[in-house]
């Protein structure tokens, strides 16, 4: 980024935002003045979005999502740095296994649960703790459309994803009136995460949209920027679904 905007006084801390949809996050909320605080595991791919979104407004912060050390460090390094936690997007997930639910391994089930939604629990408490409880803010769950309906070979996902929305309606309730707990529900978004869902046949997954193409990171980020406003004061406990009107398309022979 070139010429960065006056900064907001706002900061947030964003899980799995060294790329795709995390880093686009970032870059909307970077892009409107904000301190941001990203998290990765990888330490190398952390420190290139860190200079890429500017090194004077970005801390990184390397470390696997569920470790509740990590999750510490996190929020104390941000508080160190800037001072206050005013949002938390909690973005990182895993999809390790693609098959039926019949066979899924339970170790495996467990990993996906710790990563999508026991770490976003624990992000939320730390930012709970640490600012929010008393100064108010905003807290955004990346979910999926996986949670919303049937999603066949990726179930495990789905369910930690169906979790995580729930899991909004109970931080929001619990969190009101200081914090707004809201969640996105992107349908399938141009990232390596999924690329094994478009890679090889775009234009043929892209016809299944009524928009006519797959998302991208900068729509989830317009998304998380709103929720993350002024303009959003008013709604908590909600789940926005960013889909490219995929789900128009249900019961559509």
């Amino acid at each position: 980024m070139t010429t960065l905007p006056e900064l907001s006084g706002k900061v947030a801390l964003i899980t799995g935002a060294s790329r795709g949809i995390g880093y686009g996050v970032a870059e909307a909320l970077v892009a409107r003045g904000d301190r941001v605080c990203i998290t990765g595991r990888n330490e190398d791919a952390l420190k290139e979005a860190v200079e890429t979104l500017g090194a004077d407004r970005v801390i990184g912060v390397a470390g696997k999502a569920h470790d509740e050390a990590h999750q510490a460090v996190a929020v104390e390094r941000t508080m160190e740095a800037f001072g206050r936690i005013d949002f938390l997007v909690n973005n990182a997930g895993t999809n390790p296994v693609f098959g039926p639910m019949a066979e899924l391994d339970l170790n495996v089930a467990r990993k996906v649960f710790e990563t999508n939604v026991v770490s976003a629990l624990g992000f939320a408490q730390q930012t709970w703790k640490a600012w929010q409880s008393e100064n108010g803010g905003a807290i955004v769950n990346i979910a999926s459309v996986a949670g919303l309906a049937p999603s066949p070979f990726i179930g495990a996902y789905g369910v930690s994803k169906a979790a995580m929305i729930n899991l909004t309606v109970q931080l929001a309730h619990e969190f009101a009136p200081k914090v707004r707990v809201n969640a996105i529900a992107p349908a399938v978004v141009k990232t390596k995460f999924a690329a094994a869902l478009y890679e090889g046949r775009e234009a043929e997954a892209a016809a299944a949209y009524p928009l006519g193409r797959l998302g991208v990171p900068s729509d989830i980020g317009g998304a998380a920027a709103f929720l993350t406003s002024q303009q959003s004061d008013w709604v908590t406990g909600q789940t926005l679904v960013v889909d490219g009107g995929i789900f128009l398309n249900a019961g559509v022979e």
